[in-house]
């Protein structure tokens, strides 16, 4: 006999169409559509914030996404991705009440308050930091200050913690929570796929068919490593163009690059797309000799699983989760350093048997990597959460 289906609420501080966000958002979509699919019942909480510099809609709307029933709230004060719902009260109570909640992310307002919900409540919920537990990178005695107050029962009083990767579960571990309490679900790969023009960016750029591209796609922060990136150019060769193709964070990293690029002489050779639609990141990855994540910590790093699941030869720092998924044969994992980095992409963009036996290697492995794989152990995480004291 069956386990019968799920009443699950989603409490997320973005969701989709928001893909300037980054990889949280296609992550929660994918597990939406997967569970839905399996005949759950699914709804969103979420702000009405579609980008980082974007304002938020003054009404709530609602919409069917993939199955999932979204409830975009109105969201009329925000600060930078973090929006203020003054209904989530009103909208959380409306609702019918949940087998269990999934709390997106930390310190925003609508995960906190929808996790204090749950324990007035008595709803089972489960935590998922999204690489945000551990405090870095900006406002770090802000963050501790939150976390050692108003924070702080979001992770105490979640059933489970969700980590997707040995690096999210040590920073769990580090904040002193138990690991009974912590479940490893490492999140999917994309269905592998042929990108239909593998020559668009090659044309976009107007560039011969003998130079060679190094891509990196995602958010123009810090800490993404991209000044590394920059940096390496010159010791590569010549016919070698750097890419880089997301939306600017506001973290003055945009500026940043553009002054390193004026200094090393790059303007012809260094290049900022700035925000690409889904669409295109997919032909953009096909165009590419190697797709690199260098960050200096990424809970997880899903640019890096699209870029395999197109056949990309990919570079990885060994500080972002995903690269736990990547062997000899299907990736390159270096060190978050200049040095290793540089040698990486030198030996890469001078061995293209190499780049083409990685790139198989990453197809075979986001085969194995499916979100339906994903979505069995989130389902279990639930089911467990529920049976849990």
């Amino acid at each position: 006999m069956g386990e019968r289906p799920l009443k699950i609420l989603f409490a997320a501080p973005a969701y989709w169409p928001a893909a300037s966000f980054g990889g949280p958002i296609a992550v929660m979509r994918e597990l939406a559509s997967e569970l839905t699919g399996r005949g759950h019942e699914v709804d969103v909480l979420t702000t009405s914030l579609t980008g980082v510099t974007q304002p938020g809609s003054a009404r709530t709307r609602r919409d069917v996404v993939d199955g999932a029933r979204v409830h975009y709230l109105a969201t009329p004060l925000r600060f930078r991705w973090m929006g203020v719902t003054p209904s989530l009260p009103l909208w959380i109570r409306r609702l019918e009440r949940p087998d269990v909640v999934h709390v997106f992310g930390y310190r925003d307002p609508l995960g906190t308050l929808a996790a204090a919900w749950c324990r007035v409540a008595r709803v089972p919920y489960v935590f998922e930091a999204l690489g945000m537990f551990r405090p870095k990178l900006r406002k770090v005695r802000l963050k501790r200050l939150l976390d050692h107050t108003v924070c702080r029962g979001v992770p105490e009083g979640a059933r489970l913690l969700v980590a997707v990767s040995r690096i999210e579960r040590q920073e769990y571990l580090d904040g002193g929570h138990d690991a009974a309490r912590i479940a490893l679900r490492p999140n999917g790969f994309p269905t592998p796929y042929v990108p239909r023009d593998p020559g668009r960016l090659r044309r976009r750029l107007g560039l011969a068919a003998t130079d060679t591209i190094v891509l990196s796609v995602g958010r123009v922060a810090r800490g993404k490593g991209l000044e590394l990136l920059v940096e390496a150019m010159p010791t590569l060769p010549a016919g070698t163009h750097l890419v880089i193709a997301g939306p600017d964070d506001g973290h003055g990293m945009t500026a940043e690059l553009l002054r390193r690029r004026q200094r090393l002489g790059l303007e012809s050779r260094v290049h900022l797309l700035g925000p690409v639609t889904a669409s295109d990141v997919s032909e953009l990855y096909g165009g590419a000799d190697v797709c690199a994540l260098v960050s200096a910590h990424e809970s997880f790093g899903m640019v890096a699983a699209e870029a395999a699941a197109t056949g990309a030869a990919v570079l990885v720092t060994d500080t972002c989760g995903v690269a736990e998924c990547f062997d000899a044969s299907s990736g390159v994992v270096v060190p978050y350093a200049a040095a290793p980095i540089e040698e990486a992409l030198r030996a890469l963009l001078a061995d293209g048997a190499r780049r083409g036996a990685l790139g198989a290697g990453a197809r075979r492995l986001a085969s194995s990597l499916s979100w339906q794989r994903a979505a069995d152990l989130q389902e279990r995480i639930y089911r467990d959460a529920l049976a849990s004291p």
